[in-house]
């Protein structure tokens, strides 16, 4: 038998397009997901997954943007899972994410799809991405939800709203962008020097006014991180992890170099003066919304 950890996402194509980063032998942690636009690239392939970590898939084609939908539908869902299984090679998903909520699909609906993919071993957890706590209960109520995917950084606050209900209902949380697309590690450009395709070319953060702000914002992290020995990706990391024991982030890399690096955070303790510290650089988060147009809405 084949060892493997994988989580998928839904809604996907028929086929799916997969994005795999191997780990030692015979163990594999594998998306389901177009490759998306992440830090220093613009994406050009969106086949198989509408919806990237950050948002809908979109092209930088002559053709245009293309939005892929949020096909949730029962049907769907085991056609998406059952081309998982077949095309990462594994007998089962061990975290299977709705990554956007499909208004015209009832939450229970999908949430019952998935108990049922539970029961047949194909599954092993639920999670939801970007849904607000009345859909998280419902959800809840059919098959419990383990972990709840959504922007969270020292940027982006919004997600704060959401922990009393993750208490309640015991969920965890997995905080996606977390160093705010690259920008809280110190290597930002304006916005119009990033190609037509590259996501921070339109990001509200990036824009004259709020670029500024930011980038002064980013300078005092870099200062306060060198005092402390880390690099400003470290402390903005080891700041998502002083939240609470249940968050989770998942900064993206494209180097091993980077990925050690991100990885060196869980080793930082901050004190007590270095969060108040940080409250004071940026005490309600950055300066820009996150998306200039299709910011996800919670119910």
């Amino acid at each position: 038998m084949r060892t493997a950890s994988a989580s998928a996402i839904f809604p996907s194509s028929g086929t799916g397009s997969i994005h795999r980063t191997s780990h030692p032998p015979r163990t594999s942690r594998v998306t389901l997901s177009a490759p998306g636009r992440t830090r220093g690239r613009s994406a050009s392939r969106c086949t198989g997954s509408p919806w990237t970590r950050a948002g809908p898939c979109s092209s930088s084609r002559a053709s245009g943007r293309r939005d892929y939908g949020t096909d949730s539908r029962p049907a769907h869902i085991r056609e998406v899972v059952d081309n998982s299984l077949r095309h990462l090679g594994v007998e089962i998903i061990d975290l299977l994410y709705q990554h956007r909520v499909d208004p015209n699909v009832p939450i229970e609906d999908v949430a019952g799809t998935v108990r049922d993919l539970i029961a047949a071993g194909k599954v092993k957890h639920f999670g939801l991405s970007e849904a607000g706590p009345n859909t998280l209960r419902r959800a809840h109520a059919v098959q419990p939800v383990t972990a709840l995917q959504t922007e969270f950084s020292l940027f982006e606050r919004e997600a704060e709203a959401l922990f009393p209900t993750l208490d309640e209902l015991d969920v965890g949380f997995v905080a996606y962008s977390p160093l705010g697309r690259g920008f809280l590690t110190g290597a930002a450009k304006p916005a119009r020097e990033y190609g037509p395709g590259d996501i921070r070319s339109s990001d509200p953060r990036w824009q004259p006014g709020n670029f500024e702000k930011n980038l002064a914002a980013t300078g005092q992290l870099r200062a306060l991180a060198a005092e402390k020995g880390v690099t400003a990706a470290q402390l903005a990391l080891a700041w998502l992890l002083a939240q609470g024991p249940r968050i989770v982030p998942i900064p993206g890399s494209r180097s091993p170099v980077r990925v050690e690096e991100n990885v060196g955070a869980a080793d930082l303790s901050l004190t007590a003066e270095d969060l108040a510290r940080i409250k004071d650089i940026l005490p309600t988060g950055g300066f820009g919304a996150r998306y200039a147009s299709g910011v996800p809405t919670w119910d």
